[in-house]
């Protein structure tokens, strides 16, 4: 679902000069958290402090963005959304699936090995797209040393796919899975990789936390 305009949230995000420059942010997880049926603020905390650090380094050719997947939802449950911080709008809130080997309707297990069919969590930046087997994809690389780092190597990207609808989430109680893709639904797929694409970071949150120590950028 894109949401075009943030006033119907009825909360601003407030970003200075300064704090967009270093990739800080004033106030945001306090406002964000308020929004009906987005993201939560542990979530957000998680989010942000990843963001802010690869920001602040450099790694993030569009800081105005951020892209948060919450994995402790069920995958019936919209859980991703896309965040536009220097305007103070919800841009996308879509359904997503996580990987085959990663659970049914919760996702529960997570890796960055080659073959595992599991989704990895963590930072990462997106990159550039192709079109190739799962048609119109988003290259993402992996922030997280030994988290997510393989995911170039693995193929781990963004793109649509036809088991990721409300329809079949009613029909078998889950979405279908990918091989470890952040899959989501076929007819958005192109306008939330259009937006994203080129340098804007993505962050997975899921039941184990992201180790602070092991950022590779």
């Amino acid at each position: 679902m894109k949401l075009p305009i943030l006033a119907s949230l009825a909360f601003v995000v407030v970003v200075t000069a300064d704090a967009r420059a270093a990739g800080r942010t004033v106030g945001v997880a306090e406002r964000l958290a308020a929004v009906p049926n987005g993201p939560g603020r542990r979530v957000l905390d998680a989010a942000l402090a990843a963001y802010n650090e690869a920001a602040q380094d450099g790694t993030l050719a569009r800081p105005d963005l951020l892209t948060v997947i919450d994995y402790t939802r069920p995958s019936t449950e919209r859980r991703l959304w896309v965040l536009d911080l220097a305007r103070g709008r919800v841009l996308f809130h879509e359904l997503v699936a996580h990987g085959k080997n990663s659970g049914e309707n919760l996702t529960r297990f997570f890796s960055n090995a080659h073959g595992s069919l599991k989704t990895s969590l963590g930072l990462f930046v997106t990159d550039t797209p192709y079109v190739g087997r799962n048609g119109y994809s988003l290259r993402l690389r992996g922030l997280d040393r030994g988290v997510n780092d393989n995911a170039l190597d693995r193929a781990i990207v963004m793109h649509g796919a036809s088991y990721v609808s409300a329809a079949i989430a009613a029909k078998l109680g889950r979405l279908g899975r990918s091989w470890g893709c952040p899959a989501v639904s076929a007819e958005v797929a192109r306008d939330i990789i259009d937006t994203i694409k080129g340098g804007s970071a993505i962050f997975a949150y899921g039941p184990s936390p992201r180790p602070a120590t092991e950022a590779t950028h």
